[in-house]
């Protein structure tokens, strides 16, 4: 029997989650099928799993599952589909059956030079000109999104001295807020040219994006803002490929050096330059006219506001209708409005506890996998992590997304009438130190959590008395690749198969920080506080930190901040501080269970712990996800709270 060799390339604007989300649902496809494969992923961190000449040769099919750039012109002559991220995540199994057609064209990028003999139909093999005008824009979103977090939070951190603490001529001047602001204003700054050079980039390549730069620069110097910095990112990848074009005749071996050095960035900056100049004054208005419509639509009707953002955050779960939202309130941010963005994650926190909330209030309507599947949500919703929504709304779409549309909705008015100010666009509960009024806008993206998870709750709950709700039968489950009765797998869900039982683990999961002599087992301890002492302690010991009385407090602040307890006896606390110099991963089982606020109201006796550098924010989003995602799996679950001794534990989690 001949093996079928698929290749897949994941990447997302964020690069926190969803990329590595479509990663394990296509292994875990072609796994379940026979299939081998290896995913490329393109996360925050940079690309991780990178595709070899070898293997792309030998490929039998490539799924390119991006909402980023991710160099397609290494794949021509293969046989290739291109998707936006969310359907690698939803839609695998569909997927592979069509990369694996006899009647799909091979691939041609639209940024290779023509060669005789190949199809250049790119539509027919997913490449079309929407797919890349998409594709090219969230490339630019997934550059821009670092500086806006990054410049946002010093510049915010900076008003802790005084609103005007950055100002020489100020009773409030420190020396200390004024670098930060300046630093962050500077970071800021840096919003639009790379919105625009990651566009032109994703286009065109090195020459679109030195094209795109430079109209970045030239938007955000002449007030046409991020509006007239995406137009630039189009207009300069579009001038090279035109440039592309024309140059054709002259041989690349002669003067393939001229045209990246010379020709394509003198003529590129001149006619895209010459281009955007003459828009210059229409940009101006249309970009002052956008953002004062939404400055006063803050202040005279904050409820219509609410209800618009809250439907577009909550309708696709990180599509095209979420990305205008989340582009919106970033560009709003970098022009110094904090107002905007709140009301914008709000709507994204929301749905993901809704589901925690849906499963709490009627648990006998949902299978095992789906509730363990609502309690880790209460985490990763807590960090701005939003995909956990997706299966419940790919279950019952129809009934389920208009209540997560409403619930985000709630949450986001409320916010806006509060006039509640957030200066990152993400983080979740992790930036609350930055909100001016914390406390307000966690109540309020409880409340609108609440309305949707009543909503989902009851609509479960009445499905569930008309077939049932078993954890057998003839479907797999789509959160654990668990059989579920075909009754309660909606049809538009039937595509999508989540896991076999045992996850499969990638190069991001925790155990790369997992040693044996990290692991303890039958710890005796007779509390949660004695616990993290003991966790602290022994991180000095292990020369995991330098100072165990710091790590202590971290541990016990983030519990003061919310429980991390989870269910089935398990919790993962975790402490992030500059006396820990490389993260780290820590399990203890205990010889009996302690009292700890967990999911379910079970006591802890196995623990998961992590120890995170101060500066590895990156690497707490990412060891946390991709714990929360093992813990959705319930023969994982079962194996690792079953495991007796150190090399059990170990080994699983290898």
């Amino acid at each position: 029997m001949v093996e079928i060799k698929l290749l897949g390339v994941t990447g997302c604007a964020t690069g926190i989650a969803h990329t590595y989300m479509a990663q394990e649902a296509l292994e875990q496809e072609a796994k379940r099928r026979g299939y081998s494969i290896k995913v490329e992923t393109h996360g925050q961190t940079g690309i991780e799993h990178a595709l070899t000449a070898k293997e792309i040769a030998e490929a039998d099919g490539i799924i390119i599952a991006s909402d980023i750039d991710v160099d397609d012109s290494r794949f021509n002559g293969k046989k290739v589909i291109k998707v936006p991220v969310a359907k690698g995540i939803k839609e695998p199994g569909k997927l592979i059956d069509e990369v694996l057609s006899p009647n799909l064209a091979l691939f041609r990028s639209a940024s290779a030079p023509s060669v005789a003999g190949q199809s250049t139909e790119t539509e027919k093999s997913g490449a079309g000109i929407g797919n890349l005008l998409y594709t090219s824009l969230m490339n630019g979103i997934s550059h821009m999104l670092p500086l806006v977090v990054a410049g946002g939070v010093l510049t915010a951190v900076s008003f802790f001295w005084g609103i005007y603490s950055a100002d020489p001529k100020s009773e409030q001047f420190n020396q200390f807020a004024y670098m930060l602001k300046t630093l962050g204003g500077t970071t800021m700054g840096l919003m639009v040219p790379a919105l625009s050079a990651y566009i032109g980039e994703a286009i065109a390549k090195r020459s679109g994006l030195v094209v795109g730069l430079a109209l970045g620069m030239l938007s955000a110097n002449t007030g046409m803002g991020f509006l007239g910095g995406i137009l630039g990112g189009y207009v300069a990848g579009f001038v090279i490929l035109l440039l592309q074009r024309l140059l054709k005749p002259l041989p690349d071996k002669e003067f393939r050096g001229l045209k990246a050095i010379f020709l394509y960035p003198v003529l590129g900056v001149f006619i895209a330059g010459s281009l955007m100049w003459l828009l210059t004054d229409p940009m101006q208005a249309l970009n002052t006219g956008m953002m004062s419509f939404l400055k006063n639509m803050q202040n005279s009707n904050p409820i219509l506001l609410g209800i618009v953002v809250g439907a577009m955050a909550a309708s696709d779960f990180g599509g095209p209708i979420n990305k205008a939202a989340y582009i919106t309130g970033t560009a709003l941010l970098a022009q110094g409005n904090t107002l905007f963005m709140a009301g914008v994650s709000a709507a994204c926190i929301a749905p993901p506890l809704a589901t925690t909330i849906a499963v709490l209030l009627k648990p006998k309507a949902y299978t095992k996998s789906e509730r363990s599947a609502g309690y880790v949500n209460a985490l990763l919703g807590s960090t701005h992590i939003t995909e956990g929504a997706i299966p419940f709304a790919a279950k019952n779409p129809f009934i389920n997304i208009p209540c997560f549309m409403i619930g985000a909705a709630v949450a986001a008015a409320l916010t806006y009438v509060s006039k509640i100010s957030v200066p990152a666009p993400h983080g979740g509960f992790i930036i609350l130190g930055l909100v001016n009024k914390p406390f307000l806008w966690v109540a309020w993206i409880l409340v609108g959590a609440a309305v949707s998870g009543i909503l989902l709750a009851f609509f479960a709950d009445r499905r569930s008395k008309k077939v049932g709700v078993t954890d057998g039968g003839t479907n797999f489950d789509i959160f654990s690749g668990e059989e579920a009765p075909a009754e309660v797998v909606a049809p538009a869900a039937q595509t999508t198969v989540a896991a076999p039982a045992t996850p499969i683990h990638s190069e991001q999961d925790p155990a790369d920080i997992l040693d044996k002599k990290n692991i303890f087992t039958d710890v005796e301890v007779n509390d949660r506080d004695e616990l993290l002492k003991f966790l602290a302690d022994k991180s000095v010991e292990l020369g995991l930190a330098s100072d165990s009385a710091a790590v202590l407090r971290k541990y016990q602040a983030r519990e003061r901040e919310g429980s991390t307890g989870m269910e089935n006896g398990i919790a993962i606390p975790h402490a992030q501080d500059d006396s820990i110099p490389n993260a780290a991963m820590l399990l203890v089982t205990l010889k009996k269970p302690i009292e700890w606020e967990t999911l379910d109201n079970s006591k802890v006796d196995h623990v998961i712990s992590f120890l995170i550098p101060e500066k590895g924010s990156e690497d707490h989003l990412k060891y946390l996800s991709n714990t929360a995602k093992l813990l959705t799996h319930s023969e994982f679950v079962s194996s690792f709270t079953s495991a007796t001794n150190v090399d059990e534990l170990y080994n699983l989690f290898k």
